[in-house]
């Protein structure tokens, strides 16, 4: 017999993107200067034309009864120039925030997504301490052009288990470096930075409501009675999901959460997963994960938004189950008193993967990228039903 799992009234669905993955052209910033010098396997070029073409996806939006989008501001365009805002982006951004406006679509604006300021970057980017100065000028110029047209403001994206490791301790987003001793700058100026635009936001308009897109695994010991696979899963979980969150716990309206992975811990800190049903980039799918990770944030005594969760799935064989069981187990985190108001899917549709480049598949659209064309695929039609009667059918 069929279950009816209703969600919370007010409940947000939507899907999510980021500027440098589907806008297109995006030369101002370090990972265009990395893609065109060579340092990087792939070139982002006109990814999805996002850019000139918002308003068909915003159309797109409103067909799959998605009430939300969370997308992200491109901070190179609006300050190309170290102090020197570009007006015309400016009102760019404001064209595309009234398109969804329009829409009755509620909106969560990131103002960092892996992308910095080319300017920026020269100058040593996210290790320099002067990048709480710089970011916070940047996320102030845009809460007062933007704060009447936004509903909720992430600061950054995926800081320090991401970002910062990746940027500067595995050398794989640029700028490159393998350095411990920049990767701690970098985490330490993330949570300084965002608890002064938190601050700053706040002294401008005390509704505000700011927040982060924090990236959490499910971490689990691969031997659950092995004491030092216990103590390896203990330390990976606290550094991995409670460290930054711990010092910024004082300084956040919500939580966002980013879930993609289940990590089985062996020590000392091997990853041995059993891989049963994996994406197309062979990341273990794992729904019950998202309901361990959303109880061990139960703690922090905020509203949780579920900001990114999908799949690379090509064939788009995967995503309406992995969807729906996601869903489930978010649902039975609710009926347990875990404060979730919300569910943005990655991606609205196909775009850039960063390093990956353009062959893994996100997007509940599918983009040809020599044509444009979108096409709905069928995992979207299945989630649209659900955004549509606010409820999940199980059984």
């Amino acid at each position: 017999m069929a279950r009816i799992l209703k969600f919370p009234n007010g409940f947000l669905w939507g899907s999510a993107t980021s500027s440098h993955q589907v806008e297109g052209n995006n030369i101002h910033n370090d990972w265009w200067e990395a893609e065109q010098t060579g340092k990087l396997k792939y070139k982002s070029g006109k990814t999805c034309e996002h850019y000139n073409r918002y308003e068909q996806d915003f159309d797109l939006i409103k067909k799959l009864n998605q009430n939300a989008h969370r997308f992200s501001i491109e901070w190179s365009r609006i300050e190309p120039k170290e102090g020197e805002f570009n007006q015309k982006e400016i009102e760019h951004y404001r064209k595309v925030l009234l398109a969804l406006k329009k829409r009755d679509i509620k909106i969560m604006l990131t103002l960092h997504h892996f992308a910095t300021p080319l300017w920026l970057a020269k100058k040593g980017g996210w290790a320099n301490p002067k990048v709480i100065f710089y970011f916070s000028r940047f996320a102030e110029k845009v809460f007062k052009e933007y704060q009447d047209l936004v509903d909720f403001w992430v600061t950054i994206n995926e800081p320090f288990l991401v970002y910062a490791i990746y940027s500067y301790l595995l050398g794989i987003f640029p700028p490159q470096k393998r350095n411990p001793i920049l990767f701690l700058k970098v985490a330490k100026n993330q949570i300084a930075v965002h608890k002064k635009i938190y601050n700053v936001f706040h002294k401008l308009n005390s509704d505000v409501k700011v927040g982060i897109a924090k990236h959490n695994s499910c971490v689990e010991p691969y031997f659950s009675k092995f004491p030092l696979d216990k103590l390896s899963a203990k330390l990976a979980r606290y550094f991995g999901n409670e460290y930054f969150l711990n010092r910024i716990k004082n300084h956040q309206d919500f939580i966002g959460l980013n879930y993609y992975f289940h990590n089985k811990i062996l020590f000392p800190f091997f990853t041995k997963n059993e891989n049963k049903i994996v994406s197309n980039l062979n990341w273990e799918i794992y729904p019950k994960g998202i309901y361990y990770v959303l109880k061990e944030l139960k703690k922090y005594k905020k509203p949780i938004y579920i900001t990114e969760n999908g799949l690379a799935d090509s064939k788009d064989r995967l995503r309406e189950d992995f969807i729906k069981d996601h869903l489930f187990w978010l649902h039975k985190a609710i009926e347990q008193g875990v404060d979730v108001r919300g569910y943005f899917h990655w991606s609205l549709m196909d775009n850039f993967e960063w390093a990956e480049g353009f062959s893994p598949r996100f997007g509940l659209i599918e983009v040809d990228y020599k044509s444009m064309k979108r096409t709905i695929r069928p995992s979207a039609l299945e989630y649209a039903k659900i955004c549509k009667e606010n409820q999940l059918c199980c059984g």
